[in-house]
């Protein structure tokens, strides 16, 4: 029969300041780095703490400081897109950099159903994070109004049409698409259609704004594949259903580089040849961009620094400082390559 060790018991403050002679309350001012120690003290308590292996209870020292030292990192998306997406990867690792810096825990939750939606309405309640970021929200996405009513400090990336007042970061999509699409104009295409993904978040909708914006009244509704999100599936998907309806199209704006890649692919399949039939040009700048080929015409998405940013903005509001509301926007340069 197997047995399982009884589980140790935890070292108190009560233990350390037996070990060392001393009172619990000098203790305490070691473990809380305050004043008013003297060395010989300190340099025993610190022996002791070493000896007996006590771990100071962050827990319920947080529970009377009311903070948890840990913020939320929310993710609107499917739980296979938040794995192979790099742009969320990318978010996530320059929240994290900023956040460890402050001491604070990221605490990453993924909502991929109304279930999810309902259980991280709920632990939000329950005080376990000091803060949230939140990518991708939709229009009039539920957590919109979950950080409004309890007060949250938050930073979106990405800015929804009903955010209101909310602190944001991002960049300007539509700009940025439109700047793009005029790029692959400029190279003598005429017949330019776009795959445009996820169209229920302001990323989609502003990027299909800035298409149109550059064709002005050469657009062609015709010419726009409307697909549910920005994966590599439904880039090759939406590439197809172009190619059925213009088979002369010699332009394509992927509304994001795993969109562009996809393409790649059903035109490779239908033996068009990028970029001597077809021009393509993606968005984000992703590792998808390097690993097509040929490699993608792209706009470069700061994805760290816009996750860098949005940890920032939310620290700051825990700092108590007042922050810009009209959002913080981050720069998109073109990164020009052989796709086009």
């Amino acid at each position: 029969m197997v047995t399982v060790p009884a589980r140790r018991k935890r070292a108190t403050i009560h233990d350390v300041a037996v070990e060392a002679g001393v009172s619990r309350g000098t203790v305490s001012r070691v473990v809380n780095d305050e004043p008013y120690v003297s060395a010989a003290a300190r340099t025993a308590i610190e022996a002791a703490i070493e000896k007996v292996g006590y771990v100071p209870n962050n827990a319920a020292r947080n529970l009377v400081m009311q903070r948890s030292q840990a913020v939320g990192f929310i993710v609107h998306e499917p739980h296979s897109l938040f794995l192979d997406d790099p742009n969320i990867g990318g978010i996530l690792l320059g929240a994290n950099t900023v956040l460890s810096r402050a001491d604070y825990q990221m605490v990453s939750l993924v909502i991929d159903s109304q279930r999810d939606t309902d259980r991280v309405a709920r632990y939000l309640s329950g005080g376990f994070v000091d803060g949230v970021i939140i990518v991708s929200a939709r229009h009039e996405d539920p957590m919109i109004r979950v950080v409004e009513k309890l007060a949250l400090p938050a930073a979106f990336v990405g800015h929804p049409p009903d955010l209101r007042r909310l602190p944001f970061v991002g960049i300007d999509n539509r700009r940025s698409a439109r700047a793009i699409t005029e790029r692959l104009i400029g190279t003598g295409r005429s017949r330019i259609g776009m795959i445009a993904a996820a169209l229920d978040r302001d990323s989609g909708a502003d990027r299909l704004a800035g298409f149109t914006d550059a064709l002005g009244s050469r657009f062609d509704p015709n010419l726009v594949e409307r697909v549910p999100l920005y994966t590599y599936s439904d880039g090759a998907a939406g590439m197809r259903a172009l190619l059925a309806r213009e088979p002369g199209i010699d332009g394509v704006f992927a509304a994001s580089d795993a969109v562009a890649a996809g393409a790649l692919e059903a035109l490779r399949d239908a033996g068009r040849s990028v970029p001597g039939d077809v021009g393509v040009v993606g968005f984000d700048d992703s590792t998808w961009a390097l690993r097509t080929q040929p490699h993608l015409s792209t706009v470069h998405q700061p994805a760290f620094g816009l996750g860098a940013a949005a940890a920032e903005c939310v620290l700051g509001q825990l700092r108590g400082e007042e922050q810009p509301t009209d959002g913080i926007l981050l720069e998109t340069p073109i990164v020009w390559r052989d796709s086009a």
